[in-house]
């Protein structure tokens, strides 16, 4: 990843986060269900170390950016950055917190994850219903080997406001401009067919009760129900699997330094290795609560981006390099209020 640090800042900021001395306070947030995995073991470790407990409710990104506009919880979550008026009309501060990956996900008998391999001018003719059935010769073509079903295909896809449907939906307007004159992209779109989900696990739930089917959720949710995902060919034109290598290389090439408030969209990177639909996913703040309250916030926010970068690994989540830490860290004394 790319990054700049000004060298003369120098932050105490972190330190007096990270302090053992803070008395326990217990947190609510709310938003994108992709992080949910990982955001809940941070929870855990979180309130053994320190007596506080976090409360995330994972009702989409948004839901989490209602409810922090509408100061009903005290952070939230979006795989969806905001734009700078957004973030100014409503006092918030926006940063990201770590890497996530989405994958699409198949119900076939007998293919197993991996197996098939699909590219963006499929997937994104699949969800438009112009690629209606499983034996299609666009997809044979990738998979000439692969049984494939003459069989409906079935489209499913999430229902409530969401940040996986904003990346998924930006990565299809990207490789295929029909996709982004009849659809775009956003967190809810009109989708042209299909069934909805709620939630990263009910779009997960959709496809595993329905045969035929084909849907997208981010990829700690497909690993950890046991789903079967697609290879993706990326925009370097070669086959990549969904794992943490092709997620890094993704990651890699996301260069912070020169955007304002951090908003950047990483889908379709360049690179031989790079999976092709990755993002940052965000916490909002309120740069209007009490600086205890934001103080607090952030305690848990920075342990989550240094203790809690192992935990994320282990659910190939892609945590942020210590200098990209750092210069998350130091944007919080220009934008937070926080208590000394």
């Amino acid at each position: 990843m790319k990054f700049h640090v000004n060298a003369i800042v120098i932050t105490v900021l972190a330190t007096a986060l990270l302090s053992s001395g803070a008395m326990a306070e217990n947190l609510t947030g709310a938003g994108g269900t992709a992080i949910d995995p990982v955001l809940q073991i941070w929870a855990q470790k979180y309130e053994r170390k320190t007596g506080s407990q976090v409360n995330y409710q994972a009702i989409g990104s948004g839901g989490g950016i209602k409810q922090i506009e509408a100061k009903t919880v005290d952070f939230a979550n979006s795989d969806k950055p905001l734009l700078h008026e957004e973030i100014a009309k409503n006092n918030l501060v926006q940063f990201p917190q770590v890497v996530i990956s989405i994958v699409p996900i198949v119900n076939l008998p007998g293919i197993k994850p991996g197996e098939l391999v699909l590219n963006g001018d499929v997937l994104s003719k699949i969800f438009l219903g112009q690629v209606s059935k499983w034996n299609d010769p666009a997809i044979t073509r990738l998979n000439p080997k692969a049984k494939l079903p003459d069989s409906t295909i079935l489209t499913m896809h999430r229902s409530d406001g969401s940040g996986t449907t904003f990346n998924f939906t930006n990565y299809l307007a990207k490789v295929n401009p029909e996709w982004q004159s009849k659809i775009g992209s956003d967190t809810a779109v009109e989708w042209p067919n299909g069934i909805g989900g709620k939630g990263n696990a009910g779009a997960a739930a959709s496809v595993q009760q329905t045969a035929g089917s084909i849907g997208y959720v981010e990829y700690a949710f497909a690993k950890q129900s046991g789903l079967v995902w697609t290879d993706m060919v990326n925009a370097a034109g070669k086959r990549v699997k969904p794992v943490l290598e092709s997620f890094q290389a993704a990651a890699a090439n996301a260069d912070f330094s020169n955007v304002q408030d951090f908003y950047l969209i990483l889908t379709n990177q360049a690179g031989a290795k790079s999976w092709p639909i990755t993002a940052a996913t965000y916490m909002l703040l309120r740069a209007d609560y009490p600086a205890d309250k934001n103080k607090a916030i952030l305690q848990f926010l920075d342990y989550a981006l240094h203790d809690g970068a192992a935990d994320a690994k282990k659910l190939d989540y892609v945590p942020f390099p210590e200098a990209m830490v750092k210069q998350i860290e130091a944007s919080w004394s220009k934008t937070v209020n926080v208590a000394p």
